[in-house]
């Protein structure tokens, strides 16, 4: 994947069981679609309470902020319960989407943390890429996310 090709789309169960469909929501308004390894763990509970804590900065661009894992359903509904996330937590236990964002480790290993900023034409913006760095990834996506609205 690259930056301007067409994000594939998908349908995934949220934390509370519904369906969610990327292109629905890109009819909303740019999704930031953030992959993360496992839900409860240190490392994405600090980037998803970041995104979380950054929900003023999205609205101002009507973004709509996306999480993703291959854990089940009912962790991600406790993992979202516990921080009060105001965002979809998605369940891709198959890891086909992870597959189809070019995240997905080998065998057993959790997926790669990498956000995708996706533009309401379904064009990829921005790929970023930090396993370490976990505030990256939402202050990167705002910055492009401005560049896009025009506010460079």
């Amino acid at each position: 994947m690259k930056i301007g090709d067409t994000a594939p789309d998908f349908t995934l169960p949220r934390e509370d069981g519904t369906m969610l469909t990327l292109s629905a929501q890109l009819a909303r308004g740019p999704v930031v679609l953030f992959f993360y390894p496992k839900a409860m763990t240190s490392g994405c509970t600090a980037e998803s309470c970041h995104f979380r804590d950054l929900a003023s900065e999205f609205s101002k661009y009507d973004a709509i902020r996306i999480g993703i894992s291959a854990d089940k359903i009912e962790k991600q509904k406790k993992f979202s319960d516990k921080h009060d996330f105001d965002y979809p937590l998605l369940s891709d236990t198959d890891r086909k989407v992870a597959q189809a964002y070019g995240v997905r480790r080998p065998g057993p290993l959790f997926n790669r943390r990498v956000t995708f900023v996706i533009a309401k034409d379904q064009k990829l913006a921005a790929i970023i890429a930090s396993e370490l760095n976990m505030d990256k990834h939402a202050d990167e996506a705002l910055k492009v996310l401005a560049q896009l609205a025009g506010n460079k």
